[in-house]
Order: structure tokens, then sequence, then C-alpha cells
């Protein structure tokens, strides 16, 4: 099957296309479901779509924004809580209503029923629209790891080890306090009508290759996507640079 694969010049013009795949989504469908993600590719995409919106405002009154993931038993308040970010991004700006802003809670006593709450909530409004899903150096998306099996449903995962180091020296978390991540399953992701995998910087090279011309396997959760019927890949140049 022929890849849909979209490469940007640049990450100005990559931070424009994705904010327009966003916009038309909600143009396009008044009460379009659509899942974000978060991280530094996102932060200049959600500021784009932001500063349209303020520009020429249009109806997002039945528009639901999710995040794929939350990190768990930290609180709301910090600053690299997902829904921390996608409120103060994007959510906040387009003045999205809290009734229509699904995150689940960064801290519960039964992750596993919120994981159950948040995917039911997305399937009780008809399921996911739309997908942006970024890419980890190590091939996860949302936060399914490497070696997490493809009918995986939402459920709390380990993070990366890097990125749960930066976490725990941001946030003085001792080794002993668990973190994790609530994250819609590979299963979920798949479910969604369209994805728009994103992915920029040079960094992120050598997992697009495997991602877009390897073999399909959990030991690179994103290479699943290449059996999306609907899936974009959205690159800037560095990070296509060998597949081209």
């Amino acid at each position: 099957m022929k890849l849909n694969i979209t490469i940007a010049k640049n990450e100005e013009e990559f931070d424009r296309i994705a904010a327009w795949r966003i916009i038309t989504a909600m143009l396009t469908n008044p009460k379009a479901v659509i899942g974000l993600s978060t991280g530094q590719t996102t932060k200049n995409m959600h500021a784009i779509v932001s500063d349209i919106y303020r520009q020429y405002p249009f109806d997002i009154s039945g528009i639901t924004l999710f995040n794929v993931d939350e990190l768990t038993n930290l609180p709301r308040e910090y600053k690299g809580a997902c829904y921390t970010m996608i409120k103060d991004q994007i959510a906040g700006p387009l003045g999205i209503k809290e009734e229509n802003f699904i995150m689940p809670p960064t801290l519960s006593d039964d992750f596993a029923r919120e994981a159950a709450i948040f995917q039911q909530a997305l399937e009780d409004r008809g399921g996911i629209d739309l997908q942006m899903l970024g890419l980890g150096t190590n091939g996860h998306i949302g936060i399914n790891q490497p070696g997490t099996p493809f009918e995986s449903e939402t459920w709390v995962s380990p993070m990366d080890p890097d990125f749960e180091k930066r976490v725990r020296e941001e946030t003085n978390t001792p080794p002993d306090h668990e973190l994790g991540g609530l994250t819609l399953g590979i299963k979920n992701i798949m479910h969604s009508r369209k994805i728009v995998l994103i992915a920029k910087g040079e960094h992120k090279a050598a997992i697009v290759r495997q991602m877009v011309a390897g073999p399909v396997t959990t030991d690179i959760p994103a290479s699943v996507l290449q059996l999306h019927p609907n899936c974009e890949f959205l690159l800037d140049a560095d990070a296509a640079k060998y597949i081209v």
C-alpha cells in the first residue's frame, strides 16, 4: 500500500500545514472530535491555530478536544502536564468549553477506572475524527512504548526512561514515587477516522525511516500506522532525510 507522506520544505511550512490540518477538521465538521499531542513538535502549530482563530473566529461550540495521553501521579499544575499545555496552547485561546475538553485526571486512586471513563467518553461522542500524533525517538505513539501489543486499549504505560528522568528532575519526584502515562492504546488510535503523524527534526530521521520503510512490528509501535487506511505522515525535510 502506498503511504501518504507529506514533506514540508522547512519547519515553518511544517507548522503551518499541521495547523491547517486541525483547522480544516474543525471547519468541515462542526462536531469534530480531535485528538492532539504535546511536546516541542506541536507547540508552534497550536500557536498558529490559536492565532488564526483570534484573527478570523469560527464556530467551535461543538468541537471536542482531547490529548492522546496524560501523565499520572503528578499535579495538573505541573507545566509538563498535558492538560495544562493543551489548555494554555489551544483549548483556552479557542474558548473550548470545559465539557468539550476531555482529559483524564493526573491524580487518582484508580487509574484503570479513569482509563475506562476516558475511552468511553470519546466513544460516546462517536469516536475520533482526527488524531494528531507525535513520534517518539524510540517509535512510541501516545505513551505506547516498544513492545506494546497492537491490540492494547486505553491503559497506564511506563514513560520513556529519558523523559521520566527529566520529569523527575523538574518536579523533584523521588524514585519510589511511581510515574507513568495514561494513554489511548494502539487499537484505540488505529480506530481514528484520520491520523496525521507529525515528526520534525534530524533527530527523528532514523526512526522515521524505520516507521515508514521497515517492517510492521511492536518493536516500533508507530510502524503499525502503515496499515491505517487514512494516515498522513507529515514530516519536515530534516526528519525525511533518509526516505527521500
